[in-house]
């Protein structure tokens, strides 16, 4: 969901080589690292959104949308007239929803899945109907990588939730993006995308249908057709 440009942090190093993902949760994905690695310690000014702007070469717009996505994880809060402070992750952790999430449950799967179907639906059918240009380019360029992915046989989980954000972008209601956001780990979880602390990645199998359930999404939105987006989101979830 970019237009290809690398990004980097104010520390020099790309956040996010996924072309997938867009510019907001990159730079998101860079300033989370940097506080969760001690860079921006707990009441740390970070840098400013002229700084990030200037930084990353994007608009104001962007730069905002990326410090929404670390408020609703309470990482950062703005203080008027100071600007925007690092908060203390741990603590964050603690506080932040959902935290209790067990996928490793049938439960906890469910829930998400309910929460999900009820969620992104509707964000199908207003994305139908409120969706730019620039947003219809961004979720077929979000799809592309999904299929790129599944034809490469790799993991599609984070295209696919990349797929997902781009839509509720397009509802033009930023509390959908915010959302999906904070659900983020339910659905791409952290052991699929770091392999590390001594443990192995999950056996994942990707969805036969993928491809195709997503191109009837994609063909509702851009045909302004509501009800059938539902639809073919209802029966991709």
């Amino acid at each position: 969901m970019t237009d290809g440009t690398t990004l980097f942090s104010p520390t020099g190093q790309a956040p996010d080589a996924n072309p997938a993902r867009t510019r907001a949760e990159t730079i998101a994905a860079g300033l989370r690292r940097e506080i969760e690695t001690g860079r921006f310690r707990p009441g740390d000014r970070l840098p400013s959104e002229s700084e990030l702007t200037r930084t990353h070469s994007v608009s104001r717009t962007v730069v905002r949308e990326a410090l929404g996505l670390l408020r609703s994880e309470g990482l950062v809060e703005a203080r008027k007239g100071s600007g925007v402070f690092a908060l203390d992750p741990a603590q964050a952790r603690r506080a932040q929803p959902f935290a209790d999430l067990d996928m490793e449950r049938l439960s906890g799967v469910i829930e998400l899945f309910e929460l999900r179907s009820a969620f992104e639906i509707r964000a199908a059918g207003l994305a139908a109907t409120r969706r730019s240009a620039q947003q219809i380019e961004a979720i077929l360029k979000a799809n592309a990588a999904v299929s790129a992915a599944f034809e490469q046989g790799g993991n599609t989980r984070e295209a696919d939730f990349a797929f997902h954000y781009a839509i509720a972008q397009a509802t033009q209601n930023k509390r959908f993006p915010e959302f999906l956001a904070l659900i983020r780990p339910g659905i791409v979880p952290r052991v699929e995308l770091e392999a590390g602390k001594g443990g192995t990645p999950r056996a994942y199998t990707p969805n036969p249908d993928l491809v195709q359930e997503h191109a009837g999404i994609v063909d509702a939105i851009i045909d302004g057709d509501a009800a059938r987006a539902e639809a073919a989101m209802k029966a991709h979830l």
